[in-house]
């Protein structure tokens, strides 16, 4: 039975979805390396110049405040963390790219597996960021789910 123009589309959106993420993680794990050693606050200050931003703003604020207590010690750790995550999300996009069965599994179990903190994080403080993450979230485990359940034709 030939396959359907539509069928597997949605997988391919996720599996770019996570290689995307994936990238980006890849971007802050260096970004994080590149860090050592120097002043961070005064290396992001730099950026917010450079970049014409509002130093005044809420989150520039938030993300100056997180940063002061930034040490080699901890962007070392950053750095190992979001390489880690990189690596799921690489093995999840590209699993699903190349629809394999053993990916969807592993992209259910490793997304399902956040729910709860998500839902934890989403009632400690609410906002509308972590609610779009956790309904995406949900999304991708439920069609997952519906992908598994569907026959597939064989090759």
């Amino acid at each position: 039975m030939p396959k359907k123009p539509s069928q597997g589309r949605g997988l391919l959106l996720i599996a770019a979805f996570k290689l995307l993420k994936a990238f980006a993680l890849i971007a802050v794990g260096v970004g994080a390396l590149k860090l050592l050693h120097k002043d961070v606050a005064a290396s992001i200050e730099h950026w917010i110049a450079a970049f014409q931003v509002d130093p005044h703003n809420h989150f520039i604020l938030k993300l100056l405040e997180k940063l002061s207590i930034m040490d080699d010690r901890r962007l070392k750790e950053l750095s190992v963390g979001t390489f880690i995550y990189a690596g799921i999300f690489f093995t999840e996009g590209l699993g699903l790219a190349f629809r394999k069965r053993w990916a969807e599994y592993f992209t259910i179990i490793t997304t399902a597996s956040f729910l709860p903190l998500e839902l934890y994080e989403l009632f400690k403080h609410a906002s509308a960021g972590k609610v779009f993450a956790l309904l995406i979230n949900l999304a991708v485990v439920a069609y997952l789910v519906y992908e598994l359940r569907r026959p597939r034709a064989r090759h």
